[in-house]
């Protein structure tokens, strides 16, 4: 019997006139106490240096955002961008259940950057479509400082990973560098 392992994954644009909200309180950790923060900011940050961005690091409270959407999402058996989030970034990724590690789900969003070209969003993308790029320009958008991601397995046999960033990026009219 062959397995095929699949996988999804989905980015959120945010309009340029929605305005970011500051996070009061937030609570802003090295990532060293979690074998799983630490893998998933060193992946991200592995792309981060190869653009010249600044590292990210890692947030609790982000942690604790993108549970609560994963929490849902798994519930529902379902994969969708957080409609009501306003004031973060999000990448979703999904895909079969143990057959991919949290840097295998992070450089599935950084193999996007083959279609990336540099400009002032949405206009970032060799193809013409921005969300051919939107999962790797979030994670490399110069402006975002923080990261905090949270991952469930699911009743359908799928593992849904959702990470959330501030300041968020993919914002109409401003450059990703």
């Amino acid at each position: 019997m062959k397995i095929v392992a699949s996988l999804v994954s989905l980015a959120l644009i945010l309009p340029a006139t929605l305005p970011i909200a500051a996070v009061a309180a937030e609570t802003v950790g090295t990532a060293s106490s979690t074998s799983f923060a630490q893998e998933l900011l060193d992946a991200h940050n592995v792309y981060r240096k190869r653009a010249g961005v600044p590292p990210l690091v890692w947030s609790n409270t982000l942690e604790r955002s993108a549970r609560t959407w994963a929490e849902r999402l798994t519930a529902n058996v379902a994969f969708e961008h957080d409609t009501a989030n306003r004031d973060q970034g999000e990448n979703l990724w999904m895909g079969t259940d143990g057959a991919f590690s949290l840097t295998e789900m992070v450089g599935d969003w950084a193999s996007e950057r083959q279609y990336f070209r540099s400009g002032t969003f949405p206009v970032v993308s060799t193809t013409g479509n921005w969300s051919d790029v939107g999962h790797y320009t979030q994670m490399v958008w110069r402006t975002t400082t923080r990261v905090g991601c949270a991952g469930l397995s699911g009743p359908d046999g799928n593992y849904r990973l959702v990470c959330r960033y501030t300041p968020p990026g993919n914002v109409m009219g401003q450059p990703v560098f």
